[in-house]
């Protein structure tokens, strides 16, 4: 450690998952090289009394839909990562559903090599797992690919679901790379079937799309990835879980040591369809769908007791007019969630409903545990990179997605006071945003992929 670093940040409530205390951090050079008491650190260039309010690691985002190339009309690098520096979030991975999709080795590099000129955080990139495409899988790991993704539940044909026999072939390969497939689990033909059964019914509402996605689609899904998961070795996450009768099924998995990980979005622990008419009726739709009241406390007590893992939010910004369609068959599906989902979790640790560590545990460290990043992110350890957000715990702020950094401006927390804010975001040791402003120029992210 040099005599003089680059930032310190004295008088702060340093936040892990097993503790709080008061204390500062040093960093120089991009990494954390002392963590202690405020008057034993060394002497910097920048120092930032932080007045006794909290410091976290970083938060990442492992489910977000950049939208480039192909669909920049939506979101850009740009505008993504800068929602995300707002929003506390220093990584983020982007879902291959791209145009072209990122389905070989040249689109990795494409992706990557357009993200980088813009990013203002750090990102990975998915590589999608299709039939078609078993002999691109360690290809696209060696070109950077950060994890896999799976749609067993896709009416993309961008990106299809391919059939059982692929998906065991691809997870025995991903499994070599040593990299997690991330899995949109559910069951494509019973989709297909209930939503043409719904649209030859004439029916074209929101209640029509959650008919569509029945519970025992996502159950069947992810009790068979499950199984294979546990056949081939392959380390498995599950993306946005909504369905409270999926839950003893993944706790059933990890009890048999099967190698699984599961999410769930703000949308879900904090909505359901009772919200529907506030949020603009079809523009509540998302894939799956915000279900019944009763879902979102079997949610939040999967959270608790560790059955979910962590707390992502599948941002899928849109633009207005493609959320206010009359068909929810023609409503895009989706929303922005990146520049939020902090302030969302934040008000219910001001409400008492989790902790302020068990938060970090959520948003920070089991992320970049489960994606083979920690310690790097998601820690506040001395060598780590120095990804941090100071926290304002008493600000309150109403969210309008007219003021959004991303392109998508339709929210369905429109109108919600939320409590609790990222004050300033650093990326290894740089403040990237600073009171809901982006401070950094593109380019100071940097694509991450796991040793």
């Amino acid at each position: 450690m040099s005599a003089t670093v680059d930032l310190v940040i004295r008088d702060a409530l340093l936040v892990t998952p097993e503790a709080s205390r008061h204390g500062a951090v040093a960093v120089d050079d991009g990494r954390i090289v002392a963590i202690g008491r405020s008057e034993a650190m060394p002497s910097a260039r920048r120092v930032i009394e932080a007045g006794g309010r909290p410091l976290i690691p970083g938060a990442l985002d492992v489910h977000t839909h950049v939208r480039e190339p192909g669909f920049s009309h939506k979101e850009t690098w740009a505008t993504a990562t800068a929602a995300a520096a707002v929003g506390g979030v220093t990584t983020i991975f982007d879902m291959p559903n791209t145009d072209p999709p990122t389905a070989n080795a040249a689109a990795v590099r494409e992706k990557i090599a357009i993200a980088g000129p813009q990013a203002h955080v750090d990102f990975g990139v998915y590589g999608y797992v299709g039939e078609a495409n078993l002999a691109d899988l360690q290809p696209m790991a060696e070109a950077g690919a950060s994890a896999f993704k799976l749609f067993l539940g896709s009416d993309n044909p961008l990106v299809p679901c391919p059939n059982d026999g692929a998906v065991l072939d691809a997870l025995a390969l991903i499994r070599e790379t040593g990299l997690r497939c991330t899995v949109h689990a559910e069951n494509t033909p019973i989709l297909n079937w209930r939503g043409a059964q719904m649209k030859a019914a004439g029916r074209d509402d929101l209640a029509a799309h959650l008919a569509q996605h029945a519970d025992i689609a996502t159950v069947e899904a992810v009790q068979r990835i499950a199984l294979f998961a546990e056949w081939t070795g392959c380390k498995i996450h599950i993306a946005h879980e909504n369905c409270r009768h999926a839950l003893p099924v993944i706790a059933a998995a990890k009890r048999r040591g099967v190698a699984i990980t599961a999410e769930t979005c703000p949308h879900y622990l904090l909505l359901s369809m009772d919200d529907a008419e506030r949020a603009g009726g079809n523009a509540l739709r998302v894939k799956p769908p915000v279900r019944e009241a009763g879902h979102a406390e079997a949610l939040w007590a999967a959270l608790l007791d560790g059955t979910i893992d962590m707390i992502s939010t599948d941002h899928a910004p849109h633009p207005v007019e493609e959320k206010h369609r009359a068909s929810i068959w023609e409503t895009s599906p989706g929303f922005p969630g990146v520049e939020t989902s902090m302030r969302l979790m934040l008000t219910e640790v001001a409400a008492g409903r989790l902790t302020l560590q068990h938060y970090v545990r959520l948003a920070c460290e089991a992320p970049a545990r489960a994606f083979g990043l920690w310690p790097r992110k998601g820690a506040l350890l001395v060598g780590t990179d120095a990804d941090l957000v100071l926290l304002d715990l008493d600000h309150r702020e109403t969210i309008r997605g007219a003021t959004f950094q991303s392109k998508g401006k339709v929210t369905p927390f429109e109108g919600r006071e939320t409590q609790g804010r990222a004050a300033m975001t650093f990326l290894r040791g740089t403040c990237v945003a600073q009171d809901g402003q982006v401070i950094a120029p593109p380019g100071t992210g940097r694509s991450l992929q796991p040793p």
